[in-house]
């Protein structure tokens, strides 16, 4: 099964894309992020995350979309925008009409180490040993999105 492990945002939003076999087996395909420019006016950012969306989509083909949940505890301005964001992102992934989990931040975290409360670099070194990478998968957006992929593992459509 291929996964998508999408972690939103306006002006980078991480993806990941992960192949499991059976047991408990993990490729990474790929990872990266896309970078929408902060001066371009925001109707053009989340067309230019639709097309590059929809390209990733095309070429990988994945089975199951998990998308990370939006949590914001103090800046609305900036939770509404990436809200658009996310919105593009599912309307993009249903009209590839692919399934679609949707993921809280514990759930990830809980997912890839066990343990709800780990801390981001906590996160990034698992991705790493799960996926045996050489490295931290770069930027923290992309390693974000591979752990949501790796969380898609268990969830069952």
């Amino acid at each position: 099964m291929i996964i998508l492990g999408i972690d939103p945002g306006i002006a980078d939003t991480g993806y990941g894309i992960i192949e499991t076999g059976k047991g408990v087996n993990y490729q990474c395909l790929t990872y990266g992020s896309i970078v929408t420019p902060a001066k371009m006016p925001l109707p053009e950012r989340l067309m230019l995350l639709h097309q590059q969306l929809t390209e990733i989509i095309v070429k990988y083909k994945p089975q199951l979309v998990c998308v990370e949940d939006l949590f914001f505890a103090k800046n609305a301005k900036t939770a509404m925008i990436v809200g658009q964001a996310r919105g593009v992102i599912l309307l993009t992934c249903q009209l590839n009409k692919l399934q679609i989990a949707s993921l809280t931040p514990m759930q990830i975290k809980q997912a890839v180490s066990t343990y709800g409360g780990a801390d981001k670099k906590q996160i990034q070194r698992m991705v790493m040993l799960i996926l045996n990478l050489k490295e931290i998968p770069k930027p923290d957006d992309a390693a974000d999105a591979l752990a949501a992929a790796i969380a898609g593992v268990g969830l069952r459509y």
